[in-house]
């Protein structure tokens, strides 16, 4: 069971977008919030992230910016320029100045609003993977495929953009994930490379349904319960447990959003005997019952990459 991408499709929504722009210098851009994530990547010259607070961010050709929650921010080619546009749906592609040229790909995904997860809860407002020889040749593979196809379509393209979209979506955390293995190991980081927290994850997921008990979870990490407990805590962020509450909160929700299963089925699914232990407990954690989950609207529609 692969951790990280079943952590993702959890909490994702409808469909990614995605769009390539290109300005001449002077230029300035304002992203407002997103429902979601979003990325930017420098194909061709640089530019200045301005967040609304904090200290701006140079960008320069090939690096890749991550908002996992989708921060407010102005793109400029330079400190100096204005901001003239909004970033919005039918803009023109490129538009044509005096100045040095930019291009930039951009691309938002929907996540849901009531559903979240650690892996990108612990996340900064504000990811910057800096282009370097040799480093994520993964990620840069991912990107250029996805830059080709937004720039010059051919048959297949619009089944082969949300797919790469996808990839470039989980390289970017992978890519984030590894640099921190770099230098810590407490956070999601740790819990990847730590084998005792690993398995027991990997096991939570599989069989969301299996009464899972801590001497259970013990077993299957290989360590005492008390170690377990610590580098669990340490690294997931919570008790072993209580992760297990919590995946099974997220994948009922994935069920009820994706699937026209009964409440039965789907609390069965997630390892409640009961259909009302199931709801009170969706409920205390959702703040809806399932049945109005179901029904309820997730994210509106994203506006602008």
């Amino acid at each position: 069971m692969d951790i990280l991408s079943e952590a993702i499709a959890a909490i994702r929504t409808g469909s990614p977008t995605s769009g390539l722009f290109i300005r001449h210098a002077p230029w300035g851009r304002r992203y407002p919030v997103v429902p979601g994530a979003g990325f930017h990547v420098v194909l061709q010259g640089s530019c200045w992230v301005v967040p609304p607070s904090g200290e701006p961010m140079a960008l320069g050709v090939g690096d890749v910016l991550f908002m996992p929650r989708g921060a407010d921010h102005d793109l400029v080619d330079s400190m100096d320029s204005p901001v003239t546009e909004t970033a919005s749906p039918g803009e023109p592609r490129e538009i044509v100045g005096p100045g040095v040229r930019t291009a930039l790909l951009c691309g938002a995904y929907e996540l849901g609003r009531q559903r979240s997860h650690p892996i990108l809860d612990e996340l900064p407002e504000f990811i910057h993977l800096a282009a370097r020889p040799g480093r994520h040749p993964a990620l840069r593979g991912a990107v250029d495929l996805l830059a080709a196809e937004i720039a010059e379509p051919r048959p297949g393209s619009d089944a082969a953009v949300p797919a790469l979209l996808d990839t470039l979506l989980l390289f970017i955390l992978r890519a984030w994930f590894d640099e921190q293995a770099d230098a810590q190991t407490t956070g999601w980081a740790g819990a990847f490379v730590d084998p005792a927290v690993a398995a027991v994850l990997r096991a939570v997921h599989e069989e969301p349904a299996k009464a899972w008990t801590v001497p259970d979870l013990s077993d299957v990490a290989g360590v005492s319960r008390a170690t377990l407990a610590r580098r669990f805590t340490a690294t997931v962020g919570e008790p072993p447990l209580a992760y297990v509450t919590r995946w099974r909160m997220l994948t009922a929700a994935r069920l009820l959003r994706e699937t026209d299963n009964g409440l039965g089925s789907v609390a069965r699914q997630v390892g409640y005997t009961s259909e009302f232990a199931f709801a009170k407990a969706f409920k205390r954690e959702y703040g809806l019952a399932p049945g109005r989950y179901r029904r309820a609207e997730d994210n509106p529609p994203l506006v602008a990459v």
